[in-house]
Parts: structure tokens; C-alpha cells; sequence
């Protein structure tokens, strides 16, 4: 298994598929087959519930997208579209949980950056890294983050304030790499305030709703498997995304939302599963 950049750049594999995305990616910008449109795009909007939200924060909006892959299908030109997508929506706050890269980073793909830096959310970015991110190499990756003004919540939380209300963005480093640490974010947590979790792995919801503190989980990883069927739902489900592949699901108390995330990785294909942009507009229970 591949656990750190060193690794996996030694890695026969990796290396191959790191040639394939080279050659594809030219190919396709050549043959002109990367162009934005946004039709292309599936825009989910959702309410979630949150428990104790304070009334300032009813109807508070969150664009959330995943796995970028930067480099592969999404190009410059794409996702400099898919920023002017979540803009159009006045965001307050945006949330990109992982794999902003594939199998390269070098000043090609860095130049993410500068499409990432037009995100115009009210109150901050807020992300954490995927297993890719981790491959290609996690601290340049963070690197990019904080020269994009995007907060990095990995293992960590951040707690934004509104009048004498508070919402918590939480995250988690990628599990699929042994680097999500719990218990390190709930030492950081205040004992009361609603608060949601960031984690790249979908299935990190069942340990993230046993801690009973957070209201809603968002994560990617998946793709959706990139490969649809009606009645059937994904053949294709990978590791720490096998139980919840995509959509919306309830995990004790929680709720998760699994985004099929906007790019692909090796496999440019995608069979009735859309790259995604989702807005989730959060709303006060009716008790409160």
C-alpha cells in the first residue's frame, strides 16, 4: 500500500498512472475536450437540520465540493467555471474535502490556485486533505491552501462567530492514510455548539457520529463510483467509501452528505453520475 509521497512516487504504479494523466490531459487540451460547460455540472441543493443553531445562523449556505483532482478532467478552464458556479450561489462559507490533486503536482497543477483564490464566500474556505493530496505530497498541497487563503481544518477545528453565537467547522486528515485523529479535534472543541465534521472518507461518519457532538458530516472520496445504475446504485465502491458511496444518509443522529465529487481519477468516465456542486442550506429545528 502507498502511504506517503516517498512511496508512491517509487511506486511502479503510480508512476504509470502518473504518465497516463500527463498523456491524456495534453491530448485532451489539444484536442480541445476540456472546456468548461456548465451543463455539465449537477447542482445539489439540500436543507439540513441543525440542532441548537442559533437564529443568526438560519439559512446560513455552504458550497461543498470534492475531489478536485486537479490536472485530470478538470482543467484551468473548468474550474475556473466551477467558481463562477459557487459564486453565483453568494455562499457564506465553502467546504472542499480533499484530493485537490491526482498523481501530479508541479507548477502546472499548483496554478489551482489561482482559480481558487476567486472564491467569494462571506465568511472563509475551509478543507482538509485527501489520500491523494497525501501522495502527491501533503505539505506542498498545504502549502497551495494557505497561499489560497483556505483554512485548513486538518485535525483541527475553527470556531466562527456571530454576535455571541457560534458554528464549529471541524476536520479530520485522510483516514485512508492513518492520519485522521479524532480525539485530537474533540480536545480542541467546546463542549456545546453545534459544529460539522470535514472528513475525505464517507464512511469516517460512524466514529464521527459515536462522538455524538456533531450534526452533519461532509466528505467525497467516492466519486459516486463514477458509474451509475438506476434501481441498482454504484457497482464501483471503494475502500472507506463502501457503505455510503453517495447522497445523503442519516448515521445515528447525524446526517452525512457524500459528494460525487467534480473530478475523476485514472478513469475519465462517468455513467449518470455528474460531476457535483453541492449547497446546503442550513436551517433551526422546529422545536427550538
Amino acid at each position: 500500500m502507498i502511504n506517503t509521497p516517498t512511496d508512491a512516487r517509487q511506486d511502479f504504479s503510480y508512476t504509470l498512472r502518473a504518465k497516463i494523466q500527463t498523456i491524456t490531459s495534453d491530448f485532451a487540451t489539444k484536442s480541445g475536450w476540456r472546456s468548461f460547460n456548465p451543463k455539465d455540472f449537477k447542482i445539489e441543493q439540500l436543507i439540513v437540520t441543525i440542532p441548537h443553531l442559533a437564529r443568526v445562523f438560519h439559512n446560513y449556505r455552504i458550497a461543498h465540493i470534492s475531489d478536485i483532482h486537479y490536472g485530470q478532467w478538470i482543467s484551468a478552464e473548468r474550474l475556473e467555471g466551477i467558481v463562477q458556479l459557487i459564486n453565483k450561489h453568494h455562499p457564506d462559507a465553502v467546504a472542499i474535502t480533499g484530493d485537490f490533486v491526482s498523481y501530479i503536482l508541479d507548477e502546472k497543477t499548483a496554478n489551482m490556485i489561482t482559480y481558487l483564490k476567486k472564491l467569494r464566500p462571506k465568511d472563509g474556505i475551509f478543507a482538509v486533505l485527501g489520500n491523494h493530496d497525501h501522495w502527491a505530497g501533503a505539505e506542498k498541497v498545504k502549502e497551495l491552501l494557505q497561499k489560497s487563503n483556505i483554512k485548513n481544518l486538518t485535525n483541527d477545528i475553527y470556531i466562527l462567530r456571530k454576535r455571541e453565537a457560534t458554528l464549529i467547522f471541524a476536520g479530520v486528515d485522510s483516514a485512508m492514510i492513518r492520519k485522521a485523529h479524532l480525539d485530537r479535534v474533540l480536545e480542541k472543541m467546546p463542549s456545546t455548539g453545534p459544529a460539522i465534521m470535514l472528513a475525505h472518507e464517507p464512511d469516517f461518519a460512524i466514529k464521527t457520529a459515536q462522538t455524538k457532538r456533531f450534526s452533519l458530516q461532509l466528505s467525497g472520496h467516492s466519486h459516486g463510483g463514477q458509474f451509475f445504475i438506476p434501481g441498482i446504485g454504484t457497482p464501483f465502491r471503494g475502500h472507506l467509501s463502501k457503505k455510503y458511496p453517495h447522497g445523503v444518509y442519516k448515521v445515528a443522529d447525524m446526517t452525512l452528505f457524500t459528494s460525487i465529487g467534480l473530478g475523476t481519477n485514472t478513469c475519465w468516465l462517468r455513467v449518470n453520475c455528474p460531476p457535483e456542486i453541492a449547497i446546503i442550506d442550513l436551517q433551526r429545528g422546529t422545536q427550538e
